[in-house]
């Protein structure tokens, strides 16, 4: 029989919520919801839903909601049958305790046969609960898994959530379902705009929950179409000036989650400030204000600006007349911090980082830029640019952190040091790898450009990692607080992406000596820090459609250079392509347990005299024939081309094992083939090791 179903309507009213979390709480609302009803029984795979989210309700709408369970059959096995009966074919007292479980007789209970033998069971049908007793738990549980970091308390009530809660809304249909969460008891009222409709407004039934906030309460309960009415309105505006709107998706979604009822307006200020940064402009704006800037064709910030108010004032001007005092104000302080810091320049801030404590266990800011310093020209040396620009680029790296505008707005460090390093006739290159310093700074961002900027970023980023792993803070499960694994990621990306043939243990070993440790420690450092970069090259490579067996097959070899583990894990990529690879994927796994075994790392040499098989001679013969002409492909890092040529070995090594004994009873015999096993072995792992992919 068919169950009925009806749509389901919930929703949490609460103080405002915090903007930047909206989406993400209403999201994992909305999901955690339909995870229970789904568990529940009470909805199926095509159960459509809306999600609702405002600064002042979440809430959730599904079309159709099981107004009770199926009824169900509930299988208990018992006793195995052998043991449930004497030989008389009585019942044991095994059988007897599981029928009194079941509140049965034994003899209502049935037999089952599985594939272990016959076992007593029994059978019973479960009348399904009725949704309203299973709602609000489902409720309730969808509420305590919400991503809410810190929750709080309101009144002298026990009850714990990211803001205060006034209101519950749970409507089957047209039925409330009654239950009390977080203090507040369920009913079929919600509440309007906070300014435009404060009073209570009923909802009769779920689907018109939507209809009746929009028209009557003055709010636009979803969070998609608000934001879709936000880029609608402020687009207009800003064509209305003859410019574009910067529209910064992170920033759009925080205006989204600031209103209940988007009404964009526009301002001006005065143009003076255009010869401010337009970095600093754009900062004050978005960050500061919340406000959406106006550029021009060419990308060049305009006086105009748009912000997103909350409501429809019956005096728009003065509203914007207030917004634009406001953020002249703002500029102001720009314009004179921008004017005092290009005063004092960026020299007569780099003896200040002495009183900046980088890590109180590791120095100063002053004492992590003479190590950068060092560090930068020596990567400089060896990618062959000029090592001076570079030192002189990491003196004057973090000397911006000091100026005003970068203690005002932090968000446009390494910007602004760009822009005061220009001021006080710096060379372009350096000026521009101060900026550069700290890409990438979040996957799929740009990359350092000139090898100045190259050198600096990643002397930056090695200096950080050696200097924090040396205390013993390395970073573990989801605590990072020093961004450890993407200044790793950084480092790698830049030596990979951009070709830089650098050997990375090297610069560790330097970078790390720089701590003044001695030779044994920094080395152990060194170490530390290159297994736990190379580990992080198995996310950057699985993004990009590799096999963790692949990636791993490298990594086991654990290449220093960062473009040597790229073009290993081509060659490896491209032998899997292979019709011999899985052939000789899985002889190479045979090898390496075979070695393995032989308890010993020292296999010696072949003696060609010993091998008495024709099968031992031609795999000796064709490995001595292939051998320089690999050795030349592996010298030149051709690994793909060298394990291509190594793919017509898969004949003679399947014939080998097919009639050859390597572990003879002959001890010089047995030794002899191990080390012709050995040697092929080697041959194959001078690029990875192929046992991996099997």
């Amino acid at each position: 029989m068919k169950i009925e179903t009806k749509p389901l309507l919930i929703e949490l009213g609460t103080e405002e919520l915090p903007p930047k979390s909206l989406k993400s709480l209403g999201d994992a609302f909305s999901s955690n919801i339909l995870s229970g009803l789904s568990d529940a029984g009470l909805i199926t795979e095509t159960s459509g839903s809306r999600l609702f989210a405002t600064p002042r309700r979440l809430a959730i709408q599904v079309d159709e909601v099981a107004i009770r369970q199926a009824d169900s059959l509930v299988e208990r096995r018992g006793p195995a049958v052998s043991a449930a009966f004497d030989d008389a074919g009585n019942p044991s007292q095994a059988a007897v305790g599981f029928a009194r479980s079941c509140k049965v007789e034994v003899s209502a209970l049935e037999r089952m046969q599985s594939d272990k033998g016959e076992w007593l069971v029994f059978r019973s049908e479960q009348t399904g609960l009725p949704a309203s007793k299973m709602i609000p738990e489902i409720i309730n549980t969808a509420l305590h898994k919400l991503p809410v970091q810190k929750r709080m308390r309101w009144g002298d009530m026990e009850a714990e959530f990211v803001r205060p809660v006034h209101w519950l809304l749970i409507l089957h249909g047209n039925k409330i379902i009654e239950t009390t969460l977080l203090t507040v008891a369920s009913s079929n009222k919600t509440r309007g705009h906070r300014f435009h409709h404060p009073d209570m407004l009923t909802v009769a039934t779920a689907t018109e929950y939507e209809d009746i906030l929009e028209h009557s309460g003055r709010v636009m309960p979803d969070f998609n179409r608000r934001r879709d009415v936000i880029i609608e309105q402020v687009k207009k505006l800003a064509s209305d000036k003859g410019g574009n709107a910067l529209i910064d998706p992170a920033l759009l979604d925080e205006v989204t989650a600031l209103v209940e009822w988007p009404n964009a307006l526009p301002g001006q200020f005065d143009k003076e400030y255009l010869q401010v940064p337009q970095e600093a402009l754009i900062s004050a704006m978005q960050d500061h204000q919340k406000y959406f800037p106006v550029v021009d064709e060419a990308g060049r910030m305009t006086s105009s600006f748009i912000f997103v108010s909350n409501i429809e004032s019956v005096n728009p001007s003065s509203v914007c007349r207030g917004n634009e005092r406001v953020l002249n104000a703002r500029f102001s302080d720009a314009r004179f911090f921008w004017d005092t810091d290009r005063d004092q320049g960026l020299d007569s801030q780099v003896d200040l980082l002495k009183s900046v404590v980088f890590h109180d266990k590791l120095g100063s800011v002053y004492d992590r830029t003479l190590r950068v310093q060092k560090l930068a020209g020596q990567i400089a040396e060896l990618l062959g640019s000029d090592s001076n620009m570079a030192t002189r680029a990491a003196l004057l790296a973090k000397a911006d952190l000091l100026t005003g505008m970068v203690s005002e707005f932090p968000d446009l460090q390494g910007i602004m040091g760009r822009y005061y390093a220009l001021e006080q006739g710096e060379n372009h290159e350096v000026a521009e790898a101060i900026e550069q310093q700290y890409l990438p700074r979040f996957a799929g961002d740009d990359l350092p450009v000139s090898a100045t900027a190259q050198a600096l970023s990643i002397a930056d980023k090695l200096d950080s990692l050696c200097g924090i792993f040396s205390i013993g803070e390395i970073p573990t499960g989801d605590k990072d607080p020093f961004a450890l694994r993407r200044a790793a990621l950084g480092v790698l990306r830049i030596m990979i992406e951009l070709e830089l043939e650098l050997d990375l243990r090297h610069l560790l070993v330097l970078a790390a000596a720089a701590y003044g440790l001695d030779e044994i420690k920094a080395d152990a450092v060194a170490e530390q820090v290159f297994s736990f970069m190379l580990d992080r090259l198995q996310a950057y490579y699985l993004d990009k459609g590799y096999s963790s067996r692949q990636i791993s097959s490298v990594q086991l070899r654990r290449p220093t250079r960062p473009t040597d583990f790229n073009a290993r894990l081509l060659a490896v990529n491209a032998f899997g392509k292979l019709e011999e690879a899985p052939a000789l994927a899985a002889a190479n796994k045979r090898i390496q347990n075979i070695l393995r075994k032989a308890g010993t790392d020292d296999f010696g040499k072949v003696d060609a005299e010993m091998l008495k098989e024709s099968e031992e001679r031609a795999l000796y013969e064709q490995i001595n024939e292939l051998s320089i002409e690999v050795d030349d492909m592996f010298n030149r890092g051709d690994y793909t081309a060298a394990l291509s040529r190594l793919a017509s070995l898969r004949a003679v090594v399947d014939r080998f094992f097919d009639k050859v004994m390597v572990m003879d009873e002959d001890p010089a015999l047995r030794a002899n083939r191990l080390a012709l096993l050995a040697t092929l072995g080697e041959m194959f792992l001078r690029t990875a090791d192929l046992s991996e992919l099997q």
